[in-house]
């Protein structure tokens, strides 16, 4: 059975993860089958957005068992099984950032480790109120991987990014929300509810506009300010020459909702 359940409706693409035996811990075959659902995502043009789930927990890191069973190997051959093992985990990062398409994780339980990792990755993140994070790395002696050390200074600033990085404590939905890591806490009752909604409202949005926001948004802290001016006027009039604009202008001037991606 795959570690990564798809499922496919009304433009939403909903990747779960599936190993709820090990709190979907990150193992071999999940680092895989995440890289093949992604990249799946990434070029599947009836994919308007993706969520991230995991079911009662999201994802409590990496399979420590199997961890600890590469300490028999010599120190430069689990070296190098190591630096290979987290390259591939890296592909899900980047096909998660560089995919056209809103990823949303929804957030309930455990994100731990590459599971924080994970969800500090995707666009938008919905949690449900029984949420609680830590990076954990520091707890068995490794550093961060899955970009959270890219990703959590430009979140939550240095000094915070480091309490979270080098102490590895605990902390809940509410604070998570409060450091501006997550985007909305909601019951767990209606975490698998509010998170469909709110990609089924991306998938239906203007998806080349939307892709292209998407990149703006990240290459902003790499570029200059006549850098990413530039190129935002670039992305606004090749959008204004998509059918989408004339669909969205039409819309608001008739007071209808608009029905982009039509032809």
């Amino acid at each position: 059975m795959s570690t990564v359940l798809s499922h496919l409706e009304d433009g939403v693409l909903t990747l779960t993860l599936n190993r709820p035996e090990a709190l979907n811990a990150l193992n071999l075959a999940m680092i895989e089958d995440l890289r093949a659902a992604t990249a799946r995502a990434e070029h599947d043009e009836a994919v308007g957005a993706v969520v991230l789930r995991g079911g009662e927990h999201f994802m409590a890191g990496g399979d420590l068992k199997w961890f600890h069973s590469q300490l028999a190997l010599p120190p430069a051959e689990r070296q190098a099984l190591f630096e290979q093992t987290i390259a591939a985990v890296h592909a899900t990062t980047l096909q998660v950032r560089r995919m056209g398409k809103p990823v949303v994780a929804s957030v309930s339980g455990a994100a731990a480790g590459f599971g924080l990792s994970l969800m500090l990755a995707c666009d938008l993140a919905v949690a449900a109120d029984n949420a609680y994070f830590t990076l954990a790395y520091c707890h068995i002696g490794l550093s961060p991987d899955g970009g959270a050390t890219w990703f959590l200074p430009r979140a939550v600033g240095a000094k915070r990014a480091a309490e979270i990085a080098l102490l590895g404590d605990r902390f809940d939905a509410a604070q998570a929300k409060e450091w501006g890591l997550i985007n909305r806490v909601v019951p767990a009752a209606e975490l698998e509810a509010e998170s469909a909604k709110l990609a089924r409202r991306l998938a239906a949005g203007p998806r080349q506009a939307l892709a292209r926001t998407k990149a703006l948004l990240q290459a902003s802290s790499g570029n200059s300010l006549p850098e990413q001016l530039f190129a935002e006027q670039g992305n606004f009039a090749a959008c204004s020459v998509h059918p989408d604009f004339a669909e969205g202008l039409g819309a608001f001037l008739e007071k209808r909702k608009p029905a982009f991606g039509q032809k």
